[in-house]
């Protein structure tokens, strides 16, 4: 069983900054890659980005220069730095993981971690 867990969301004026955390924990034998996607009152859900195993990322056209993806230094946890916040980033933000444990390959969600951004 992999849970991931997001924590890191709030309420931050338009401008400011956040950082969001993912941890992954269960049973894992590798991670092939972590990502965070986004979701927005009425739109769908969206890729914000990802990070691979072999260190590439890529970001969503939106955040590209804006957020940065990376890697901690603790075992299975991934960083979303957010910063220049705007008021259209306000979403739900989730963490999503591709993880090869006992049952095979697979692709989990977390429960997501609210970030709204006030103008």
């Amino acid at each position: 069983q992999v849970q991931l867990v997001e924590s890191g969301g709030g309420l931050v004026q338009a401008g400011g900054s956040l950082r969001l955390s993912c941890v992954a924990s269960g049973s894992i034998f590798s991670i092939n890659a972590m990502a965070w996607y986004r979701q927005a009152p009425g739109k769908q859900r969206e890729l914000v980005a990802v990070l691979t195993s072999g260190g590439s990322t890529n970001y969503g056209d939106s955040v590209k220069g804006r957020f940065t993806i990376s890697r901690a230094n603790v075992k299975n946890t991934v960083y979303l730095q957010l910063n220049s916040l705007k008021a259209e980033d306000t979403a739900v933000y989730y963490c999503n993981a591709d993880i090869t444990g006992p049952p095979g390959r697979g692709n989990y969600w977390g429960q997501g971690t609210q970030v709204t951004v006030s103008s």
